[in-house]
């Protein structure tokens, strides 16, 4: 089941977590953070240039999770960013008990370069439910600020 609203906002599975949706402007883009209908959208922690023909950028999120062990995140797009060419679904879910900011795999598809500032909406996590409760003892564990790349 999607956890959404006031329950979401009783869970923390985001510290500082907003009670409602934020509209922004940044460098002219009009995007929102914060509580939606049905998860969060959270935003971008650095600038980023993305250009045809690179297979994609890492980013990362500006909000850093603690994921309680009864949920887990699914990253989701921004129709706005989606309407775009720009992908940052690609990520991994927020495993149960999983601690740090997100790393974000941004991938693009339209020919003209876009800058990404920082501190713009870039996904949505939407949080469901697991019937036990888990607790992520992986190494992306307390993941710090910024983009990580994989550990091997």
């Amino acid at each position: 089941m999607i956890i959404n609203k006031s329950t979401l906002l009783s869970y923390k599975p985001i510290e500082n977590m907003l009670d409602q949706k934020v509209y922004h402007e940044v460098d002219g883009v009009r995007m929102s953070h914060g509580l939606t209908e049905a998860g969060y959208d959270i935003r971008l922690a650095q600038d980023l240039w993305l250009f045809y023909g690179r297979r994609f950028v890492l980013g990362s999120s500006m909000e850093r999770f603690s994921v309680p062990p009864n949920l887990m995140g699914r990253v989701m797009n921004k129709s706005s960013w989606a309407r775009r060419g720009i992908d940052a679904s690609k990520t991994t879910n927020l495993e149960p008990g999983w601690q740090g900011y997100l790393t974000l795999e941004i991938t693009y598809s339209l020919m003209k370069p876009i800058k990404l500032p920082k501190g713009i909406g870039i996904a949505q996590v939407i949080f469901e439910e697991v019937l036990e409760d888990a607790f992520y003892k992986g190494k992306y564990q307390n993941q710090p600020e910024g983009p990580v790349k994989a550990i091997f």
